[in-house]
């Protein structure tokens, strides 16, 4: 009962600073969402817009593995400021932008304070409170994050729409300050090994690593000879880029990305899961607003709300997950159960997706969200124990590194599932959608009424093959939830 009660004080004395610091995290990966089309044409450069979201992926990428070290080594609370700093500095870059390249050095800083603010808050929880406990408090930011993530489209179409893009990201200023402020009530002790040698060959391969292999995702959903053609070689340098990197980190004295976080059986299975989870849901979030809108001609004012009971579901099924881990410390039983049932809700979605009502679609989400808020506590919990609380920083870092990877993976991979299928079935149709979507909603309601149809149409199959896709996904995750070694934490 004692350790409880001080790991109940210890988790709401960190808790302020911990869950700004996961709300501006999250929503800071999808508020641009909305206001892209209005930097495209601020700027000119409509066919590289999408490297506003690349840059920040990239960058997050990059910088778990980064701060999981520097928090092991210089302790957490020091460099959540550091992280709180290069945040406030990528969003007052980005709001006063004068040019693209500058916004692309600005959402840079945005995702590397963004990737170190989300590993860092993580750690904190595995260094206050035990194991065990751990999934408890887990669950409820766990439902802040989704809670932001969905807020984040919201408002900044909002944004966009009354005060203009640039303050998309001047409003997170003030949750910055408020987060600096909370900071400061962090214990100044925790992980601090005071010893740490900088892995500069092993951060180079990694960022090269990681960008090519994004940018051939980016490209594969082209679906081009010419998008091929770059992604071929792409793919080759991401290859190369990885067989190097495995070979400089057996060499290195203070590796940036330990080789055991890797072939260690319950953290690889984990981090693998976890990804296949991210790529789904993400995937979900990003595509599901396009499907609203040209298939079911659904107002984008009222696309958000309709996918509040998506994020509701994520984090009911988070909070459920966490206190039943708390409470008998199976930490792999109820995920390994929820996903199946995610598995087989997309896969009624696949056959089903032309005959559910618009009333019912939301809650068919919400379900498949609560399999996926299921995993989460899961996860994170059942890699920090299986690394130990030595190692927790790094540990907590591949968690987030996997996420973020299989987030852009699979996003590009369904994303190529739909667009393929649909040019499949009727490739002219499918030629004429993607140039009428360059020019936006208002570019699709010019269309007639039997044109408008036949695309949605067209749309709808590639959707259906979308869902199929995601369900073997998660199928996958399912059997890797079970397979999972470690099923309870003490």
């Amino acid at each position: 009962m004692t350790d409880a009660l001080s790991a109940r004080a210890a988790f709401f004395r960190a808790f302020p600073c911990i869950a700004v610091a996961i709300f501006v995290s999250a929503i800071d990966q999808t508020i641009t969402a909305t206001a892209l089309p209005a930097m495209a044409r601020h700027f000119g450069v409509v066919e590289r817009i999408s490297w506003v979201v690349v840059a920040y992926l990239v960058a997050a990428t990059i910088s778990a593995p980064v701060f999981g070290k520097l928090g092991d080594a210089f302790g957490r609370r020091r460099m959540i400021f550091v992280a709180f700093g290069l945040q406030a500095l990528g969003s007052l870059s980005a709001g006063f932008a004068p040019n693209f390249e500058a916004l692309l050095a600005a959402r840079i800083l945005h995702g590397f304070g963004g990737g170190a603010l989300l590993t860092l808050a993580m750690a904190l929880i595995g260094e206050s409170v035990p194991p065990r406990e751990r999934g408890r408090y887990q669950a409820y930011l766990v439902a802040c994050f989704m809670s932001a993530a969905a807020a984040g489209p919201l408002a900044g179409g909002w944004l966009t729409q009354h005060w203009g893009w640039q303050w998309v990201f001047l409003t997170g200023l003030p949750f910055v300050a408020v987060g600096v402020v909370a900071a400061l009530r962090l214990p100044r002790h925790g992980a601090e090994s005071g010893s740490f040698r900088f892995d500069a060959v092993g951060t180079l391969l990694f960022t090269l690593f990681v960008l090519a292999l994004l940018l051939t995702m980016d490209r594969l959903q082209r679906l081009s000879v010419d998008a091929l053609l770059v992604a071929a070689p792409l793919f080759a340098i991401a290859v190369g880029a990885l067989l190097l990197l495995l070979r400089a980190e057996r060499r290195a004295a203070d590796p940036l990305l330990p080789l055991w976080l890797f072939t260690h059986p319950v953290i690889w299975r984990t981090n693998l899961l976890s990804a296949c989870v991210a790529g789904v849901m993400v995937a979900i979030i990003s595509l599901a607003p396009l499907y609203l809108t040209v298939v079911r001609d659904v107002p984008i004012a009222t696309v958000g709300a309709m996918l509040l009971p998506n994020s509701l579901g994520g984090g009911l099924g988070a909070l459920v997950s966490g206190n039943f881990l708390a409470r008998t410390g199976r930490n792999m039983l109820l995920p390994s159960i929820s996903l199946g049932l995610s598995c087989l809700t997309l896969g009624l979605l696949s056959f089903t997706l032309d005959d559910i009502s618009l009333g019912a679609l939301p809650w068919l989400l919400a379900i498949a969200s609560f399999g996926f808020g299921c995993s989460f506590p899961a996860v994170q919990i059942t890699v920090q124990a299986a690394a130990g609380v030595s190692r927790v920083g790094i540990a907590t870092a591949s968690v987030q590194f996997t996420r973020n990877l299989g987030a852009a993976t699979g996003t590009a991979l369904l994303s190529a599932v739909i667009f393929g299928a649909f040019a499949l079935a009727d490739p002219p149709l499918a030629a004429s959608f993607a140039e009428t979507m360059r020019g936006g909603r208002q570019a699709l309601a010019l269309l007639s009424e039997s044109d408008r149809l036949a695309m949605a149409a067209g749309l709808a199959g590639g959707f259906k093959a979308m869902f199929a896709c995601a369900a073997v996904i998660m199928g996958i995750a399912t059997v890797l939830a079970w397979r999972v070694p470690l099923r309870r934490i003490g």
